[in-house]
């Protein structure tokens, strides 16, 4: 009985890091830590409350909305996109969303290197969407890692408010969490997970390093 309790409790786990550090949500989180921890946190509270709200909509909210219809028409049979064949349309909508982040914040005038991690997240999205049409690469890993980067160029640019050492290190500890989580609930392998996290951290760290 002890043991079918932790079993339940860690299947519960995962599902709850899967759901709340989903991909979807990840340039929201990456737009939150730029926002707060790196130099624009000196902008007033009610601007980058704004841009947090609006980067929010465009990556997270029209791509639940596209999966929503795809779902009501038959077009994919799992909102959660298990089936790799069912991620096409709504990873190539993730992309132009991704590039429309950075559109949104090319007008505002944003900092170039901000608007590099939008672009980077844009091309670990590509890179997943051709990938998983023959091997089904995480896309958890890949968002977090593209987080992971966010911070780390954030840190060897000087573009932190303040020591980053706890943030870092807690973001590196939940993409093991997250990715514990789907090997517990048998979505990927090592491998997958590995190379989804690889995936998003070059990607992002070298449009931010190279073009930011």
């Amino acid at each position: 009985m002890g043991r079918l309790t932790t079993g339940r409790l860690l299947v519960a786990g995962a599902r709850f890091f899967s759901t709340v550090l989903s991909p979807l949500l990840m340039p929201t989180y990456g737009a939150l830590l730029v926002l707060w921890t790196s130099v624009l946190c000196l902008l007033p509270n009610g601007t980058r409350v704004m841009v947090l709200m609006m980067v929010l909509g465009i990556t997270c909210v029209l791509p639940m909305i596209m999966i929503g219809i795809l779902h009501h028409y038959g077009i994919i049979r799992d909102k959660r996109l298990e089936d790799p064949r069912e991620r096409t349309i709504p990873y190539a909508f993730a992309v132009l969303c991704y590039l429309g982040s950075a559109a949104y914040l090319h007008h505002i005038h944003s900092p170039l290197w901000f608007i590099m991690f939008s672009l980077g997240g844009s091309l670990a999205c590509l890179i997943v969407l051709v990938v998983n049409r023959w091997w089904k690469i995480s896309a958890h890993a890949t968002g977090i890692g593209g987080v992971v980067a966010l911070l780390y160029q954030i840190h060897v640019q000087g573009l932190s408010a303040f020591n980053l050492f706890w943030v870092f290190n807690a973001t590196i500890l939940l993409a093991g969490i997250l990715g514990t989580s789907r090997l517990l609930l048998k979505r990927h392998t090592v491998l997958q997970v590995l190379a989804g996290f690889a995936v998003g951290f070059v990607c992002v760290d070298l449009m931010m390093k190279f073009f930011g």
